[in-house]
């Protein structure tokens, strides 16, 4: 059943989708092959529970040991699958800018509703060479572009400034801000807000973001509790603040114990313990570290979550 509230053109997209966009895993059998029967299982899963749009083959989807070919096609596969039912954002960053464009030019090809693009990593450019990357990209591809910063991660951290440059560019129409700094965050909804949807990019200050006037979040908690992230952000997003806190703190355990290890290893293991992917997972990434196991499993507890008890 399509979410009635979302328009699938994507020139409008980004400024309509509102709510609980999960940035979903990739499902692989435990040889590492793709487990392209499971994925469809979890978008399903979550065209139903309403979630409000899918970031494939970004972080969560560990796009960082995907072959190109496999990024190009698992964005071709989720678009067939869902794209007629959810928008569809494509993860097609990278620090090389020629492979940017290569990936965001194919995502929308392949008919993707927009792209969602990390700052360069490792090789840590100036702001100005921020600026340059992204600005070639959005003339370089017809397709609206979502930033992301999440300096943990990439040795770069992209200022307000750069963002405020950026955000007069056409095609760039969004940032998801992973740098869980809530005053920072909401600076940058006072200062670009009017031109870009901004989204969280930690699923812990998700809540604080929305009600300074963030329009959602992109989040690793929803691959394994879609309707309650679904319904926090909604009953956020409609000014009922008592409500979606309400919701939240059944989920804060979990916004904590998905992160014990680098993600996606705890929200890989989560989804194997619900029953819903085979363990799976490409090195260097390893299963989660057994003492974590009992924290992620009482999260899930805490926030209503069932599992085989066999699992």
């Amino acid at each position: 059943m399509v979410n009635s509230d979302i328009t699938l053109d994507s020139q409008i997209m980004s400024t309509e989708i509102k709510g609980s966009i999960v940035a979903i895993v990739t499902p692989m059998h435990g040889d590492g092959s793709l487990d392209l029967r499971a994925f469809d299982r979890l978008v399903n899963w979550h065209v139903e529970a309403g979630t409000k749009g899918i970031v494939v083959v970004g972080t969560t989807g560990e796009s960082a040991t995907l072959s190109m070919e496999e990024h190009c096609d698992l964005v071709a596969h989720c678009v067939e699958v869902g794209g007629q039912r959810i928008p569809i954002i494509a993860g097609t960053g990278s620090n090389s800018t020629d492979e940017a464009l290569y990936f965001t030019e194919s995502a929308r090809k392949n008919g993707a509703d927009a792209c969602l693009l990390v700052t360069p990593y490792y090789n840590k450019p100036s702001q100005e060479g921020l600026f340059q990357h992204f600005k070639a990209v959005a003339e370089g591809v017809d397709i609206p572009q979502i930033l992301y910063n999440v300096p943990s991660r990439t040795a770069c951290d992209m200022d307000l400034q750069t963002v405020d440059r950026l955000a007069g560019l056409s095609n760039i129409v969004g940032i998801k801000d992973a740098t869980g700094d809530i005053p920072r965050g909401l600076e940058l909804v006072d200062k670009c807000g009017d031109r870009l949807s901004v989204y969280s990019g930690e699923d812990a200050i998700s809540l604080a973001l929305m009600e300074g006037g963030a329009s959602g979040t992109i989040s690793v908690t929803a691959n394994v509790a879609p309707n309650l992230m679904a319904e926090m952000c909604s009953l956020a997003l409609a000014g009922d603040i008592a409500g979606a806190a309400e919701v939240d703190r059944k989920l804060a355990a979990l916004h904590s114990a998905l992160f014990r290890e680098a993600n996606p290893i705890p929200v890989k293991w989560a989804l194997v313990k619900m029953g819903l992917i085979e363990s799976g997972i490409r090195l260097p990434l390893v299963e989660l570290t057994s003492k974590y196991h009992i924290q992620v499993s009482d999260a899930l507890e805490q926030a209503g979550i069932s599992f085989p008890v066999a699992a």
